[in-house]
């Protein structure tokens, strides 16, 4: 038996949403009679931390704490419309629309302030803890609460907004029908260390290094543990998680996680990342975010890491030890093809 070590890499340019029918999606922002504001979205928080970045962008739009936020996403035939969650577009496309949203909302509660104060809305500024003043006399203010009160039960006001993020539609090219169906691409590099038994085939990850483009990390530990969580995502899929043999007859498979094939918490790797901030344009407050770009190039770095290790090149996934067995049998023993560097 002989341990060889492999090393793979890939990289990856992602695009972020799609281009059918510009893509759009809509947001509400409304403030209770206390103050509070309620962000209603029908993209639905996957675990990929939407809610929480959804919630930040449009305390920072509305100037207010972030504890004075909440973001409701609980029932889509009531919601605004939104096209989903898929593509990576959840930060890009949610977000702008909650950007316009929260600046309507803003707009209003202005101009509510500036009728207590009896000045302009132009002359007023928030500063981010709960209190509207007037620029350049910070004492002379009024607080979010007080405003929301006053807007609500003196002034007759609703201090709401409506937002929607629409994509320009691509043009199509007359002769050959190519169109553009994304707007902006997150990117990102991955090399996979991992050892291959030759006399059992089984791999063992050992150790992952990244770099991912996205943008502006608008959550810098979210993106760390989605990153990390992605990765290790990419990693089962690469060489665990499967249907088969029970593929297209269920009747024998797992019932539940406790006999499906996947890697477990004590299995994860160190795995040092490297986030490249390079702000996006047309992205709210310039993030992109990562989505799937996280797991996708773990894969073909995976293939190319037990290539490199023992010389057997596998195009189907998962690459199991019996599939690695049978290419070291078949090419007269493990190749290993060396590293650089």
């Amino acid at each position: 038996m002989t341990l060889h070590s492999g090393r793979g890499f890939a990289c990856i340019n992602y695009p972020i949403g799609m281009n059918l029918g510009g893509d759009p999606a809509q947001a509400l922002v409304h403030s209770t009679p206390d103050g509070k504001f309620m962000v209603t979205l029908s993209a639905i928080d996957l675990g990929q931390g939407m809610k929480s970045v959804t919630r930040q962008i449009a305390a920072e739009a509305l100037g207010v704490p972030i504890d004075d936020v909440y973001v409701d996403t609980a029932d889509s035939d009531t919601g605004p419309h939104d096209m989903g969650s898929f593509a990576s577009r959840g930060t890009h496309r949610v977000g702008n629309a909650v950007i316009r949203a929260a600046s309507e909302a803003r707009a209003h509660m202005m101009e509510a302030a500036a009728e207590e104060l009896e000045v302009s809305p132009a002359d007023l500024d928030t500063d981010g803890a709960g209190n509207i003043h007037v620029k350049g006399a910070p004492t002379r203010r009024i607080t979010v609460a007080e405003t929301a009160i006053a807007a609500q039960f003196k002034q007759g006001r609703t201090l709401s907004g409506r937002g929607i993020f629409l994509i320009e539609p691509s043009g199509v090219d007359p002769d050959t029908g190519e169109m553009s169906p994304v707007t902006c691409f997150a990117h990102a590099a991955l090399i996979i260390d991992l050892t291959v038994d030759d006399e059992t085939g089984e791999v063992e990850v050992t150790k992952i290094n990244s770099a991912y483009e996205v943008g502006r990390a608008l959550n810098s530990r979210l993106v760390e543990q989605q990153l990390i969580g992605g990765a290790w995502m990419g990693v089962s899929h690469a060489l665990y998680e499967t249907t088969e043999p029970y593929y297209p007859d269920r009747r024998e498979g797992p019932l539940d996680f406790n006999a499906y094939l996947m890697p477990g918490p004590g299995e994860i790797v160190p795995h040092d990342i490297a986030i490249l901030e390079r702000p996006a344009p047309d992205a709210p407050f310039g993030g992109k975010g990562p989505g799937e770009m996280c797991a996708n190039p773990v894969l073909p770095a995976i293939a190319n890491a037990v290539y490199n290790a023992v010389g057997v090149r596998i195009d189907a996934l998962p690459i199991t030890p019996e599939k690695i067995l049978r290419g070291i049998l078949a090419q007269g023993g493990a190749r290993p093809q060396g590293q650089r560097g």
